[in-house]
């Protein structure tokens, strides 16, 4: 559904009424494009006494096309190397940087702070000024004008090489994270898996499975995924049959109708992937569960059947189809669910939503290391507010409510999950795991 306040504020009498009257001025945000640039313009990289990684953040940044300045007019992304602050004294650091800079950003400029897990603190100032990184971030993120975003990159020891930096840096300061702000990402020591050789397709030559993948958010990761190389195999309920088969022909995937509640749902995705339709070969790379349903009511007018069909759906499901196609999953795969912020932060009426989606959390959480042998990786995503047929059918002031309250101003797009679920999905990204992504816009609800 169109966001008529989002076209009135970014026209030209528009943005002029909502400026003197102090209303949110939300704009459009710069989307990617296949083929366009990481960066669409130069990067300052500064660094606090003492950094570490200020070599490999600036053979990722140059290996991207980067151009690395240290007075630009209009920096397209503002890089900070945190690693080297020790004591909260040496927080002043962080104001020196960014606070004569920060005015200057382009539209849909990227904020990037990079730092060491306070969890690996050898002190309490050290950790204390670690864990102060977080803070200044999210309110950093609350304040950036003209659609840019900000991130904490937590580099773990062990990590501290180009190989393990480059695909999360490259989503964080690209337009493919326009909807990502106010966010953490741990990047650990393991084994980061190979960098593709086209960056535009890092998924060539391997097989993706998405559940719920008719219509909408799941639409939009198999779409993503095959325009990054992947060969998808659409499932969806057999309801959604017809759909689900436009959208496999036009991907040139596969369709696979299927509820994925049955008992045997595991066992005929095993047998499907084993002896493919198309004689293509089996296995499995990449799992994305995005299936998922709302049954909505105050737990007090909730029946049973309503609360048992969201978390069979949401996450009974998940957890037996993960078990039963864990063995197809080829070394170095990768899992991504779909949890939300409803499962962070809750809402009103959704108790049974919010459960599973808070479980699905538990799962990558624990699954993550028992995977780790085989570099599987188990990460989740969570959106916020997606303008989807879903969210279109809200009352109309809840709608303004969701699409208003995050610092983006703005609802999401399916795409920008999309996104989200392809940069996870890569085989570059073996170094991130047992995380939760939101794409929400940094919501005002949650953490």
């Amino acid at each position: 559904m169109a966001d008529r306040y989002l076209s009135f504020a970014t026209g030209r009498t528009g943005a002029r009424v909502v400026r003197r009257l102090g209303l949110p001025r939300p704009v459009e945000l710069p989307r990617h494009r296949p083929g366009g640039p990481v960066l669409a313009g130069p990067v300052v990289l500064g660094e606090a006494d003492g950094a570490r990684l200020g070599k490999p953040l600036r053979a990722v940044l140059e290996s991207c096309g980067a151009r690395i300045e240290e007075r630009p007019e209009r920096p397209a992304a503002l890089v900070f190397d945190a690693s080297g602050i020790e004591t909260p004294a040496q927080l002043d650091q962080l104001h020196a940087f960014f606070a004569p800079r920060v005015r200057s950003l382009a539209v849909g400029g990227r904020v990037l702070v990079v730092g060491a897990p306070a969890a690996d603190a050898a002190s309490v100032a050290q950790a204390a000024a670690r864990r102060a990184l977080d803070g200044f971030v999210r309110s950093l993120g609350r304040e950036l004008p003209g659609g840019a975003t900000a991130q904490l990159l937590l580099v773990a020891p062990g990590a501290e090489r180009p190989e393990s930096l480059a695909a999360t840096l490259r989503f964080l300061l690209s337009a493919r994270s326009a909807y990502v702000s106010g966010q953490s990402l741990l990047v650990g020591p393991a084994e980061p898996g190979e960098p593709p050789a086209d960056w535009d397709r890092p998924l060539a030559g391997r097989s993706a499975l998405v559940t719920g993948a008719a219509r909408g958010i799941g639409a939009a990761i198999a779409e993503t995924l095959a325009r990054d190389g992947a060969r998808v195999l659409c499932l969806d309920t057999p309801a959604q049959a017809e759909p689900l088969a436009a959208l496999a022909d036009r991907l040139g995937g596969e369709a696979v109708p299927l509820d994925i509640t049955a008992e045997d749902a595991g066992a005929r995705l095993r047998e499907r992937l084993a002896a493919p339709a198309d004689g293509a070969g089996g296995g499995l790379d990449v799992l994305v569960h995005n299936a998922g349903i709302t049954r909505d009511r105050t737990l007090a007018r909730m029946d049973a059947e309503g609360w048992r069909s969201v978390l069979g759906v949401n996450l009974i499901a998940v957890e037996r189809l993960t078990d039963a196609l864990l063995p197809a999953l080829a070394p170095g795969g990768r899992i991504v669910v779909t949890s939300s912020i409803g499962g962070i932060a809750g809402n009103a009426g959704q108790t049974n939503y919010a459960a599973s989606k808070a479980g699905l959390i538990g799962l990558v959480e624990a699954l993550a290391p028992r995977v780790a042998d085989r570099r599987i990786t188990a990460n989740a995503v969570a959106p916020g507010f997606i303008e989807t047929r879903m969210t279109a059918a809200m009352p109309a002031l809840l709608r303004q409510v969701g699409r208003r309250g995050n610092s983006l101003g703005q609802g999401g797009r399916p795409v920008d999950v999309a996104e989200a679920v392809a940069y996870l999905a890569a085989p570059a990204s073996g170094a991130v795991s047992g995380q939760v992504l939101r794409v929400c816009g940094q919501a005002l609800l949650g953490a």
